[in-house]
């Protein structure tokens, strides 16, 4: 039985750019879904089209059991959308732009009011609830675009890249919002292209690349993909080098890396931090001073390398994710403002 969000062959193009390329999802329901990827990948595009913003060239979507082409106003009851630029009006308050939300999708003004106040607390917003929202940091703003998403408590819910702007702080508190509403029944897409933000809050995670969905699987297969763990040494003396290097090879589990200007060796390996603790012994043992040792996990870089052939890219808007002029509406908060008040018709 499909889950709540569930797609299948989704192809969209605009002009010569391929932007879903025979897209498949299913994400069971009260679990998260990491959608992960580089600029230009499709996420956006998968987005758009799964909240209604996009129609697809062809194949099928259901989202919270409605079928989206044939449906779409019923399925824009059913999910909240926090899309990759805070869509707030800038002359409104916090308070009255959350107040806003919820009277249009026809709350009573006593629940809009409560419900506002509620997210502006959760959001670490109520200090700055009755000013107005031009004078809020970027970051606020953020925060605030997220709290509007979440006015009418959706079963299923998209963030296109949530944490983008946030600092440490506050990108901590919005995981932890992500993990309560998950918790409740909640059925999350996450659009992100960190690797450490899908791996803390992602049961799934699916790599698209050029519209495509390249690989799927759990943050630990994924990265078990580029080679699992390895052993990185920076020894102390270029002289022993070779000696370090054959220690390495009788725990590696393939072909040792050697840096000659950095003295760093670097080999597969399984085994933990067991095995470490054995290699650290044997280098000591053969009298082999070393700068660094530890044992590596694949980074992001080292995810995207291997699956897509390049890094990852800043978290900016790309080319070969957005249509061109003319295809959809170009301004963020037109495109929001739009579905939530459709959501109401």
């Amino acid at each position: 039985m499909p889950g709540a969000i569930y797609a299948e062959g989704l192809v969209k193009t605009f002009g010569d750019v391929r932007a879903l390329d025979g897209v498949d999802l299913d994400v069971p329901e009260a679990t998260v879904l990491g959608l992960l990827g580089p600029n230009g990948a499709g996420k956006t595009t998968a987005v758009r089209v799964l909240t209604t913003l996009l129609r697809p060239d062809s194949g099928r979507a259901v989202v919270a059991g409605i079928d989206v082409l044939k449906h779409p106003n019923e399925v824009r009851r059913s999910i909240g959308l926090s899309g990759q630029f805070a869509a707030v009006d800038e002359y409104l308050t916090g308070r009255e732009n959350l107040q806003m939300v919820g009277q249009l999708y026809q709350m009573s003004s006593k629940a809009a009011k409560a419900r506002a106040a509620e997210l502006l607390e959760r959001f670490h917003l109520a200090d700055a609830a009755d000013r107005t929202a031009k004078t809020y940091s970027g970051g606020m703003r953020r925060r605030l675009d997220l709290a509007a998403a979440l006015v009418v408590r959706p079963p299923v819910m998209f963030m296109d890249e949530p944490t983008t702007g946030l600092d440490p702080r506050n990108r901590q508190q919005l995981w932890d919002v992500i993990q309560e509403l998950v918790a409740g029944g909640t059925t999350l897409l996450l659009t992100t292209q960190y690797l450490e933000e899908a791996d803390h809050l992602a049961h799934d995670i699916c790599v698209v690349d050029h519209g495509k969905v390249i690989a799927r699987g759990t943050s630990d297969q994924l990265k078990a993909q580029t080679g699992g763990e390895r052993v990185e040494v920076v020894v102390h003396e270029r002289d022993h080098m070779a000696e370090a290097r054959t220690v390495l090879a009788g725990f590696g589990k393939g072909e040792t890396t050697v840096e000659e200007h950095t003295r760093k060796l670097t080999v597969p390996v399984t085994g933990g931090a067991k095995l470490l603790a054995e290699v650290i012994r044997e280098l000591d043992g053969r009298g082999i001073e070393i700068d660094d040792i530890g044992l590596r996990r694949p980074t992001l870089d080292d995810v995207f390398i291997s699956l897509t052939g390049h890094a990852a890219q800043p978290a900016d808007a790309a080319a070969g994710d957005a249509p061109p002029t003319g295809a959809e509406p170009a301004d963020a908060k037109g495109r929001k403002g739009q579905a939530r008040k459709e959501a109401v018709k």
